[in-house]
């Protein structure tokens, strides 16, 4: 298959709740510049998948319908038809069908890379080297490939997938998928040495994925066949806002991946992390000796360490005394002043604002 045959997805539709209050509704936290590189996450993204596929004109953006503008604001060299945008909010599934069959329709001899809009990736060379060989293997085989990242800690955070037989070097088939496990069960994966996290990278060709969603997940792909004569034409869009809502809510590791018995993964060990919440971006921010991570903000920490001090505003100075192991977010008119180890529950806090005081501070 050619290399004009393969294609990039970025899927950027989530709110990032996880990441509030920096992350908010208007503007989350793919759209935003954690490392002061004057790149969003969404941006970063986009330059490290460009190479691979050589063109934006095969590089697409699955995002919520209230971001298209903001898509196309961070990213203008792309068409403004690569912009796929959804009515609501569906999962993974959906959005991956609503790519693969807008895809499909426009070159039906097309490969594709599906790829998170929030991934930090170091280590680019062993990414690209994985990247180039599963399109080699996906486009000579019906084969629909996940990658997997080397486990190097009990992890809780991420998802894991239990490997097995080896198809080809680098290459296994999926024995498991697993859900982010607890501490305990992690431990046991770790130990097994046969787990590895679940990127949420993938690779197929488009009329592969497109096999698997009728087989495994009827339900979704009638939606999308219902209208496939639309797909590529300017009456794409008004069947997407009219049948999208009709989509289940379901990942696209359940629907298809867990079910399917040509799922492989590739083993990587190229620097990886999803940024999803405060703890991975201070697991993965520089520190000082303190232990504590400034993110473009002016502090003065006394016997204080292991915070994260994110301010929007630089003419703020945040002045802390024995504070240590805490997030300190400060924005317009939010601050949140929270324990890392309990990070966990900033969603809940993201709902109880929501009840307490509507949308105003979401």
């Amino acid at each position: 298959m050619a290399k004009h045959n393969r294609y990039c997805v970025i899927m950027s539709g989530g709110i990032g709740s996880r990441f509030w209050p920096y992350s908010r509704t208007a503007r989350p936290k793919q759209f935003l510049d954690f490392f002061g590189s004057g790149r969003s996450l969404l941006q970063m993204t986009f330059d490290r998948m460009l190479p691979l596929v050589e063109s934006p004109e095969r590089i697409l953006v699955v995002t919520n319908d209230i971001y298209g503008s903001l898509v196309a604001e961070q990213l203008p060299e792309l068409p403004a038809a690569n912009i796929l945008t959804e009515p609501t909010r569906r999962n993974t599934a959906p959005a991956v069908a609503l790519a693969a069959y807008h895809i499909l329709a426009v070159d039906p001899e097309a490969s594709m890379v599906v790829v998170p809009s929030d991934n930090l990736i170091t280590g680019e060379a062993v990414f690209n080297t994985t990247i180039l060989n599963g399109f080699g293997f996906v486009e000579n085989s019906n084969a629909l490939l996940t990658v997997g990242l080397t486990a190097t800690r009990p992890e809780t955070r991420y998802g894991y997938i239990q490997v097995g037989a080896e198809a080809t070097s680098g290459i296994a088939r999926v024995k498991t998928f697993t859900e982010k496990p607890d501490a305990a069960m992690a431990e046991v994966f770790i130990d097994s040495g046969e787990f590895y996290w679940n990127s949420g990278i993938f690779l197929w060709k488009a009329s592969s994925i497109v096999a698997a969603l009728r087989e495994h997940a009827p339900e979704l792909a009638a939606v999308f066949d219902s209208g496939i004569r639309l797909f590529g034409t300017p009456d794409e869009d008004a069947f997407i806002s009219r049948a999208f809502p009709s989509c289940p809510s379901i990942a696209i590791d359940f629907a298809v991946l867990e079910h399917a018995s040509n799922a492989y993964v590739a083993m990587a060990n190229f620097g990886w992390s999803d940024l999803g919440t405060w703890g991975s971006l201070y697991d993965n921010s520089p520190k000082n000796r303190e232990r504590n991570v400034t993110q473009e903000c002016n502090v003065l920490a006394y016997n204080s360490s292991g915070n994260i001090f994110a301010v929007k505003s630089r003419d703020k100075l945040v002045v802390v005394s024995g504070l240590d192991d805490y997030i300190v977010a400060d924005t317009d008119n939010v601050l949140l002043i929270y324990p890392r180890a309990e990070e966990q529950d900033i969603r809940r806090l993201v709902d109880d604002a929501r009840q307490a005081f509507g949308d105003k501070y979401l």
